[in-house]
């Protein structure tokens, strides 16, 4: 595992230089490269929905505008979590990927995903929770196979998709 190295109040990665941070605090640093809902949203929809292009993301049912969507593309990109490729068949076409730091957020993801069923209200079917609660380590292979062979399978589905919304907060027995 690689970490970063702290010169001052400039962090290096790799011999990279990055701009100033508001602390040395490791939690601080992620969520200011990570800490708004749009950027884990779009990092979502890449590792587990399988979406590439921008239109993709734009219709993922988040409500997300073009603006906005165009910045945290770029945002993700030069933070090293995401790259832009031209797709082979039409050049004009951007197709986006996770870079091994992007999909090195799986772990996070899942937590994230797990606690919120847990904790409130989604949409999420709980059987399907559950099993991956039970599962992480298989879930987390799965996710990085599937970055590896650029296989594009979505590993869940939209969640609320059929209209309904369940309630899946647990009672202190389910737990």
């Amino acid at each position: 595992m690689q970490f970063a190295s702290h010169v001052g109040n400039v962090s290096q990665v790799s011999g990279k230089p990055r701009s100033k941070h508001r602390s040395g605090c490791p939690v601080s640093i992620s969520l200011e490269v990570l800490g708004d809902r749009w950027s884990l949203l779009i990092i979502r929809d890449l590792m587990v929905r399988g979406y590439r292009a921008f239109r993709e993301f734009q219709g993922s049912g988040e409500g997300i505008s073009t603006n906005i969507l165009a910045e945290r593309l770029r945002k993700l990109a030069a933070s090293g979590i995401i790259t832009a490729e031209a797709e082979a068949t039409d050049r004009r076409r951007v197709n986006y990927r996770l870079t091994e730091k992007g999909i090195d957020l799986a772990p996070l993801l899942l937590e994230l995903l797990i606690w919120g069923a847990r904790h409130e209200k989604t949409a999420a079917p709980c059987a399907l929770i559950a099993k991956m609660e039970r599962n992480r380590g298989e879930v987390l292979a799965e996710v990085r196979r599937r970055w590896l062979e650029r296989d594009p399978t979505p590993l869940l589905p939209i969640f609320g998709s059929d209209g309904g919304s369940r309630d899946l907060v647990r009672t202190p027995s389910e737990k």
